[in-house]
C-alpha cells in the first residue's frame, strides 16, 4: 500500500523511525522499495554519483523529472520526493514550475527545496497550492563553492539560525525537514522543537528518521565515503539484503551510532 504523508507523522508520533534512501533509477526504486523504505528521495546528488559531476549543481530540472519518472516507475509503495535544482527556485515563478513539472511529469509525491528564510515566500506559496514540501537545512549541497563541505551550527550563533531558520520553513508550510551535517545535540534540539517529522543524514540519532545515498550504503561511492555513511553491503550477498539490513538497522535504531557523528 502506498505510503502517505498522514502515515510518516504517525510514524514519527509512535517514535517508528522513517528509513529513507535515494535512487535515481527504476531499477534501484524497485530494489529500495521491495527492501521497506518508507521514502525514496530522488536527489540531485544524482549530478554526482550517476552523472560523475564534481557538485549537484550542473544539474537540471529536466534531468530531474526524467530521473523521478524512472524511479516512480519502479516504486509501489514508498513516499517520493524530488528536489528542486539549483537555480530552478530563483524565483517564485521557476519555483512553481519546477514543482509542477516534479509532480505532474516527475509523477514525485513531495518536493524539496534547499536554504532557510530565502525560501519562506516559496514555500508559502506552494503550500498555498496543496504542493507537499520538503525543507532542507545544515549542509546545502547547492551552496558548496560558498559554504564547503561542511558541518553546520556548531557555533551558538549558527545553531540559534538554523532552529529560527527550521521555525520560519514550519511556519510557512514545510511538511517535513532533512537536516544534513549538523551536531546529534542541535538535531535533538530542532526535532524536539518542530512538530513535523526530521529525517538526519549525518544528524545523529534523536530524529524521526534517517536518509542515505543509496550509492554509498552498497558501497559504490567512489574515494572515501562520507563518516556518517556505511557500506551495508559487506557480508551480503546483494542490493536488496543490503537495503533489508539499512532499513532493519535505522528501524531497531542501531543506526546510526556514535561513529556515524559528524559533529
Amino acid at each position: 500500500m502506498k505510503k502517505t504523508l498522514k502515515q510518516l507523522y504517525k510514524m514519527a508520533a509512535a517514535q517508528e523511525p522513517i528509513a529513507c534512501l535515494t535512487a535515481y533509477d527504476a531499477a534501484f526504486a524497485h530494489w529500495a522499495d521491495t527492501a521497506g523504505v518508507d521514502v525514496i528521495l530522488v536527489g540531485d546528488s544524482l549530478g554526482m554519483v550517476v552523472q560523475g559531476q564534481r557538485t549537484t549543481l550542473p544539474v537540471s530540472l529536466e534531468d530531474m523529472v526524467y530521473h523521478t519518472q524512472m524511479v516512480q516507475r519502479g516504486n509501489k509503495q514508498a513516499w517520493c520526493i524530488a528536489d528542486v535544482p539549483f537555480m530552478a527556485d530563483k524565483n517564485l515563478d521557476t519555483v512553481m514550475d519546477a514543482a509542477a513539472q516534479l509532480l505532474k511529469v516527475g509523477q514525485a509525491d513531495m518536493v524539496k527545496l534547499e536554504g532557510g528564510q530565502r525560501i519562506v515566500s516559496y514555500v508559502q506559496a506552494l503550500a498555498e497550492r496543496g504542493v507537499p514540501v520538503c525543507g532542507h537545512l545544515g549542509l546545502l549541497p547547492q551552496s558548496v563553492l560558498k559554504k564547503g563541505y561542511q558541518v553546520q551550527g556548531t557555533d551558538p550563533a549558527q545553531a540559534a539560525q538554523l532552529l529560527a531558520d527550521a521555525q520560519a520553513l514550519v511556519a510557512a508550510g514545510i511538511d517535513l525537514l532533512v537536516l544534513e551535517c549538523v551536531p546529534s545535540e542541535l538535531a535533538k534540539q530542532i526535532t524536539a522543537a518542530l512538530p513535523i517529522p526530521v529525517i538526519g543524514i549525518g544528524a545523529g540519532a534523536v530524529v524521526n528518521g534517517q536518509v542515505l545515498v543509496s550509492y554509498d550504503v552498497l558501497g559504490l561511492t567512489p574515494g572515501r565515503a562520507p563518516k556518517f555513511s556505511q557500506n551495508f553491503l559487506t557480508g551480503r550477498d546483494s542490493i536488496l539484503a543490503a537495503f533489508e539490513a539499512y532499513v532493519q538497522a535505522v528501524k531497531d535504531k542501531t543506526f546510526p551510532t556514535a561513529d556515524h557523528e559528524v559533529g
